[in-house]
């Protein structure tokens, strides 16, 4: 099932509905990405109503502006409103870690439960970005000089797809599958949306920057799950922070897995992700009889179609 959310501002957001249970909402990661959760989905079918969708600009939602961690939020709560129901639990992935914990902070009437996948967390004095260059290059290995030749120039399309496939082979552990993998991300392929990701990527080093975060943090009461692989190119110490200020939380570390860790390790992460929801999400209101609003009956509809 495939509701069409529409933004506060008539922007098209392409979603889709799979499984039953409890509404968890996915947010992919980025910023300028698409959504890859087909496979988190179809694990948790029997345990949660997912509800996928491409943010703003992205793959098959409508591509146009503006791009801030503010909008963001905003579409995430239209997601939630219109296809989701009063309250849901939320997944993020990488950036989409970040936007999920936003909108919790934000909105914590409306989050039953948070998990956080593969974020980098939210300590503005140990910087982990020189950490990740340094071992992407590392586990790049024979791709690395393809890949920096690509990096260094203007590219075509399917030159963009080749540079993006090589640096996302590096988030999976063995290099036997991690080019499938990527490729597998990458296909089809809608094309990353550079503006989308420098816009929200400055934005967020500035408000993790400001040092506020961890203070809002130990406010947050829900429900946190912080899971990461073990083999994750981004150091696990990043979290650290985050996991010590949320009064709330706890936090599971897949041995064998890289950046997305259902792909590499997915019976143990079906394992911590269903019974974290079976333990915290019993009671969510509403989800039963849930009926998503007829996306026709809303203004709007004039809007241009999106761009996949």
């Amino acid at each position: 099932m495939s509701p069409e959310v529409i933004a506060d501002d008539n922007c098209r957001l392409w979603a889709e509905e799979a499984g039953n249970g409890p509404p968890l909402v996915l947010c992919h990661g980025g910023p300028g990405l698409w959504d890859y959760f087909d496979d988190v989905a179809a694990l948790l079918r029997d345990h949660a109503r997912t509800v996928r969708w491409d943010q703003r600009g992205c793959g098959r939602s409508e591509r146009r502006g503006p791009y801030s961690v503010a909008r963001s939020i905003a579409d995430l709560d239209a997601v939630r409103d219109q296809a989701a129901g009063p309250r849901m639990t939320l997944l993020g992935h990488s950036w989409g870690a970040h936007l999920a914990l936003r909108y919790a902070l934000e909105h914590p009437d409306r989050v039953s439960s948070l998990i956080y996948v593969s974020g980098t967390g939210i300590d503005p004095d140990r910087g982990w970005h020189p950490h990740y260059k340094q071992n992407l290059r590392l586990r790049l290995g024979k791709h690395l000089d393809r890949w920096e030749t690509l990096g260094a120039r203007d590219r075509t399309t399917a030159e963009d797809r080749e540079w993006a496939i090589l640096q996302w082979s590096a988030d999976f552990t063995d290099p036997a599958t991690a080019l499938r993998h990527a490729e597998h991300m990458a296909t089809p392929w809608p094309g990353i949306n550079y503006d989308c990701n420098a816009a929200i990527n400055t934005e967020v080093k500035q408000e993790i920057g400001h040092n506020s975060l961890a203070t809002r943090c130990r406010e947050l009461e829900l429900p946190v799950l912080i899971v990461h692989g073990t083999e994750d190119i981004r150091p696990r110490w990043a979290v650290d922070s985050l996991h010590q200020a949320l009064p709330n939380a706890q936090r599971v570390s897949l041995a064998g897995a890289g950046h997305l860790p259902w792909v590499e390790n997915p019976d143990e992460f079906h394992q911590a992700v269903t019974s974290f929801l079976t333990r915290h999400n019993r009671h969510t209101d509403g989800w039963s009889h849930r009926e998503p609003p007829d996306p026709r009956q809303r203004d709007g509809d004039d809007a241009p179609s999106g761009s996949r």
